[in-house]
């Protein structure tokens, strides 16, 4: 590997000669936060641009939560992939990639640079039962099977006990929401899912309400840890207000739906929890949300010949400060390698940055940050549509810039934690979230729709 294709951010070769393309062909897989940003600020004008996702939209995860429960439809925060202008997109999983004739395995698509933006997996560290039984919350299916299953629990729960099987007890099970993890994921979700049952399922079914517990657990001594000591107490205490249960350093070793009718005909689950002894905890719907496993496509990369180094702790493939992909071969003076033209952004890769090299979050503001210094980097490293690109491209290294960290507690309250800001809570901290998520939500669609569907919510009274 030649050290100047190290040094550049654009390879050497005349565009004109580029497979036989005028324009460069930038593949990008993925279409989350890192792949939709960077193919929506990658410039057209310069650069031929292809997606392979097994989706064909973006998904603004932040208010994903919210459509589970119907204070957002699912459109709202949805952005089709094909509505970019002259962008091209294949439907389908990156299986594998050849680096050296730069093209895929399941289909010839050839590539002048690669973006590597695939994302990760949910977690279930091996647990028994949870792929099975869980319900997830990652995409836009997810949300739509949650809020059937909740409907679908209530309306199981409205029938009449003369007219069919259901205990009180029965009903305290069914009506049992368990969210597994503590993070801003679980804790809104387990919000909003309160604000549903509190402030509009309680007219509709008035004899129920008594019946529900929502109960959050997490192996760790505190929820939501990327927030200080203070911050993740009130979000604690107001969750006790609320009669939502939060159980710290509790452990789920299994997942199996409930025996007899309650687990054949309603679709009961059991679970068993360590602290809780032999003892099952029932439930009607439980909610995983635990954090984020490595790609498949990562633990086949990392083993090609050119050996992507792979980091230990975070399982992502791992990048220098310019986002280009690290190799284990050396290039002559003991530094690490960098495949030219393969760059890896978002929740797959491993960003190394600070003075004790720690690897970034893997969090939607880092992924679309990476997305659009690396788009930017490339519009800037292209030289005006001449026969070459330069080879010393003045792009400086990627810098994170952490612009705080919000989660909704429910009842019109939320958290907020910055730099400039150490402890914003309450109202006010919920009036930022949902200004902050409103501008950054992607189209000018969405921005309309969203504050209409929130307009239409009146706040939980108690």
């Amino acid at each position: 590997m030649e050290n100047t294709a190290q040094e550049s951010l654009m390879a050497e070769t005349p565009l004109s000669m580029a497979h036989g393309r005028e324009k460069e062909r930038v593949v990008i897989l993925g279409s989350g936060w890192a792949g939709y940003a960077f193919a929506r600020t990658l410039d057209p004008a310069k650069f031929e641009r292809v997606i392979i996702s097994p989706r064909s939209y973006f998904v603004f995860t932040p208010l994903l939560a919210s459509t589970t429960v119907g204070t957002l439809e699912t459109r709202t925060i949805l952005e089709p992939v094909r509505r970019l202008r002259n962008i091209g997109f294949l439907q389908g999983w990156a299986d594998d990639v050849d680096f050296t004739t730069k093209t895929g395995e399941m289909f010839d698509i050839s590539y002048d640079k690669l973006v590597i933006a695939c994302g990760a997996y949910s977690q279930t560290f091996n647990i028994e039962g949870v792929r099975e039984h869980a319900h997830f919350l990652r995409d836009i299916g997810d949300a739509r099977r949650i809020r059937l299953r909740v409907l679908s629990l209530f309306e199981q729960c409205a029938y009449p006990t003369n007219a069919g099987c259901l205990t009180d007890d029965d009903k305290r099970t069914l009506l049992h929401f368990a969210i597994v993890g503590g993070g801003p994921t679980g804790i809104e979700f387990a919000a909003e899912l309160h604000d549903l049952v509190y402030e509009d399922l309680v007219r509709i079914y008035p004899n129920l309400v008594e019946f529900v517990r929502i109960t959050v657990y997490d192996v760790a001594p505190k929820v939501l840890p990327m927030f200080d000591q203070a911050l993740s107490k009130y979000a604690t205490d107001a969750f006790a207000r609320q009669g939502i249960n939060v159980k710290t350093r509790h452990h789920l070793e299994r997942l199996r739906q409930a025996d007899g009718h309650l687990g054949s005909q309603h679709g009961a689950l059991r679970i068993k929890i360590r602290e809780c002894g032999d003892e099952e905890v029932g439930a009607g719907l439980v909610v995983w949300s635990t954090g984020l496993m490595a790609n498949p496509l990562v633990q086949k990369l990392a083993g090609k010949e050119f050996t992507l180094t792979k980091d230990t702790k975070t399982g992502g493939l791992v990048t220098d400060s310019y986002l280009r992909a690290q190799t284990h071969t050396s290039n002559g003076d003991n530094k690490p390698g960098y495949l030219p033209d393969v760059f890896i952004i978002g929740d797959c890769g491993a960003t190394m940055l600070g003075d004790d090299r720690s690897a970034l979050p893997k969090t939607a503001q880092v992924a679309s940050q990476q997305a659009t210094y690396l788009a930017k980097s490339l519009n800037k490293a292209y030289n005006g549509g001449s026969s070459s690109t330069s080879s010393k491209a003045a792009v400086k290294p990627f810098e994170f810039r952490n612009w705080g960290t919000m989660t909704y507690l429910g009842s019109w309250k939320a958290i907020h934690q910055s730099a400039a800001s150490r402890e914003l809570k309450g109202w006010m901290a919920w009036v930022l979230w949902r200004g902050a998520y409103l501008t950054k939500s992607m189209s000018l669609k969405n921005k309309i729709l969203v504050p209409v569907y929130w307009s239409c919510l009146k706040p939980h009274r108690r």
